[in-house]
């Protein structure tokens, strides 16, 4: 499996590529700002045709570019039912306005095809099997999603693309519109804390870890764990 990412030109967002092999269909995670040009040369040197847009959540800076990669090839984005507003509407997702943010008009498009998550499915796309897990707490409807990780360079038993649920060292902030921190303690204590350790977390800005290293080490984690 191949797995690849590079930081958007802002805001550290993680865009993430992942594909059965060289030469394959893929799926792209989170599309942030200014990503294009870094990503059509992921996908050229990987031989790699994008199948669909996978979205962790629905902050701008996981999705301002979702419209261009999935309008110039025919591609549906996936992105739950909670963050769905946030597609037609970034401004819903955040406390300053998009003027404030970006100086003015902002070239965003809500993509035409858009497709809703749901907890506990399995999509297959791309030749894989990727199982979404709704994490709410960060906002209403993010996500982490799930793979295989055997024949990955991990060669571990599963990689978790963790959006902005988890980080290396900490979590995602929760006051934002949509935000709770008592739901985010209990989408860490569901849906993060029983995965294995030897699981390799993707998150949606920073370094990868692995959800043994974030046991041991993450405040946030070490504390839930102990109560």
């Amino acid at each position: 499996m191949l797995v690849t990412g590079f930081p958007a030109e802002a805001f550290g967002t993680n865009c993430y590529v992942v594909a059965p092999a060289p030469g394959e269909q893929c799926l792209i995670v989170d599309p942030g700002v200014g990503v294009l040009d870094d990503l059509a040369e992921v996908l050229a040197e990987h031989r790699l045709q994008p199948a669909a847009v996978l979205l962790t959540h629905g902050h701008l800076d996981h999705t301002f570019s979702v419209a261009p990669v999935c309008g110039a090839r025919g591609i549906t984005a996936y992105v739950h039912p909670g963050d769905r507003e946030m597609l037609a509407d970034p401004q819903k997702g955040l406390s300053v306005s998009l003027d404030q943010l970006f100086g003015g008009r902002v070239p965003y498009a809500e993509p035409e095809k858009v497709a809703e998550l749901t907890d506990g499915a399995t999509l297959s796309l791309a030749g894989l099997e990727v199982t979404v897990d709704h994490a709410p707490g960060h906002t209403g409807g993010s996500v982490l999603f799930r793979l295989p990780g055997a024949g990955s360079r991990w060669e571990t038993d599963q990689v978790c693309l963790s959006g902005d649920v988890l980080f290396a060292g900490s979590i995602g902030r929760t006051d934002l519109p949509g935000g709770s921190t008592e739901t985010m303690l209990t989408s860490l204590r569901d849906k993060i804390l029983p995965l294995a350790d030897d699981t390799v977390v993707l998150p949606g800005h920073g370094p990868e870890t692995t959800i043994g290293r974030e046991r041991a080490g993450n405040p946030y984690l070490r504390d839930l764990s102990a109560s």
